[in-house]
């Protein structure tokens, strides 16, 4: 079974311009492909990986786009795959059309695959770079295992992680049962299972509204504020008799849940 180990890592002031020029190389190439789909899409053509990657290489000989060629060229594919993927997925209708990459909100990310990566000893070395990555390793890596791939990615807080993607001997499959058993969703119970057995359910929101703030008589008044007076707007008494059998004057006042609850004054 493939299992990703996540790791933080702390890159040099040259690893970091090469992973930016990296992720601005693979947004521009994914967002080039995507419109390029997108235009033959509405000339009712269809568009695959191998065209695309055809693109990439007539892309790389123009003046404009050369930069591509400074930077590895496996991200670049690897964005090309994630493209595939995705219209893959549209195409079966489990997933929306896929979109285009923000600079600011879209995820920064690059993979590389074992042709641009080493492992050896504990240091991962990215292609285009001589210097191995400074990894936190906050966890070994399983016995044996060979990553297939090396995610590099920065968060929103500016931290670099690294993901290896690899197979893990020690997670195995369950065996399989021949047994089926039917769950419906219910009110009264949480889960309700085809054998009879019940789940209770825990009820969390009556935990949840005793914590919602009500207001308070009790609490101060706010700086400037003035006592409300009879007759005054926003005091709550009404003056006047209209609808009160006895003629007392009525007061309005706001329960704990939000309504108006009318009250007589003597």
């Amino acid at each position: 079974m493939k299992r990703a180990f996540k790791y933080r890592f702390y890159p040099t002031d040259a690893q970091t311009a090469e992973l930016s020029r990296t992720f601005g190389c693979v947004r521009k190439v994914y967002n080039m492909a995507l419109a390029a789909r997108t235009e033959a899409w509405a000339r009712q053509e269809r568009v695959n990986y191998n065209a695309t990657s055809a693109m990439l290489t007539a892309w790389k000989k123009t003046g404009e786009l050369a930069y591509l060629n400074e930077v590895s060229s496996v991200p670049l594919q690897q964005a090309l795959r994630h493209l595939q993927t995705a219209f893959t997925h549209f195409f079966g209708k489990r997933a929306k059309y896929p979109r285009f990459k923000s600079r600011k909100k879209s995820r920064k990310s690059a993979e590389y695959t074992t042709s641009a990566f080493r492992l050896c000893d504990g240091k991962l070395t990215l292609a285009k770079m001589t210097e191995p990555l400074d990894i936190v390793w906050s966890r070994p890596l399983p016995e044996g295992a060979k990553p297939s791939t090396a995610t590099v990615s920065q968060d929103s807080a500016g931290r670099w992680f690294v993901s290896l993607l690899c197979d893990d001997p020690g997670v195995k499959p369950l065996p399989a049962r021949g047994n089926a058993v039917g769950i419906d969703a219910g009110l009264e119970h949480l889960l309700t299972l085809s054998t009879g057995e019940k789940i209770t359910n825990p009820r969390h929101e009556r935990r949840d509204v005793l914590l919602w703030p009500r207001p308070s008589a009790t609490l101060p008044a706010r700086p400037g504020a003035t006592a409300p007076t009879a007759g005054r707007p926003g005091s709550g008494l009404r003056r006047s008799t209209r609808g009160s059998p006895t003629g007392a004057a009525t007061r309005c006042t706001r329960s704990p849940l939000g309504s108006f609850v009318k009250t007589k004054r003597s």
